[in-house]
């Protein structure tokens, strides 16, 4: 398990390109929820525990904290779930699709295989370090207080995680 100032370290997706493009959806405020695989088992996740989030090459960019974990069948995905991933069109087709081949490519597919939900908040952005500056370590930012619309429905039920590097 990679650690960042005493927090798990995790990448999103199953490469360097796919992790750059949730990355930027996250920061971007698109991006508060994401799923896996709940036989990839819980990875460390917890309600109200904050991890950090590495980039493509493996660069910490961002803190977020964990504000609700549950366990749905594939097929029960909601449309607001699927939105609040926020990739492609938001929608609930776009979702299956996508999710449908991540799987796939990633161990297997079922319709009704049993993910690990997880919605989070954004508390901090890191940059990068300055070019040539190899730490890894850069500057961080609170990210600005907003209230996360399901943070009164917090539950400590379900599960986070990926692959080992990945979330």
């Amino acid at each position: 398990m990679d650690m960042w100032n005493g927090l798990e370290a995790h990448m999103f997706g199953d490469g360097p390109e796919l992790a750059n493009e949730l990355l930027a959806l996250i920061l971007e405020g698109k991006k508060t929820a994401t799923c896996w695989d709940a036989a990839e088992g819980l990875k460390g996740a917890a309600v109200g525990k904050p991890w950090a989030v590495k980039d493509g090459a493996g660069v910490v960019r961002c803190v977020l904290e964990t504000t609700e974990l549950t366990q749905r069948r594939f097929c029960e995905v909601d449309a607001r779930f699927a939105f609040e991933e926020g990739e492609n069109d938001r929608s609930l087709a776009s979702w299956r699709a996508a999710h449908e081949r991540y799987f796939t490519r990633n161990g297997g597919f079922a319709p009704d295989m049993l993910l690990n939900c997880e919605r989070f908040r954004l508390v901090e952005v890191v940059s990068p370090p300055p070019c040539g500056e190899g730490s890894g370590v850069g500057v961080s930012t609170p990210a600005p207080s907003v209230e996360h619309p399901h943070s009164q429905t917090l539950s400590p039920q379900g599960g986070e995680g990926f692959s080992e590097q990945s979330r």
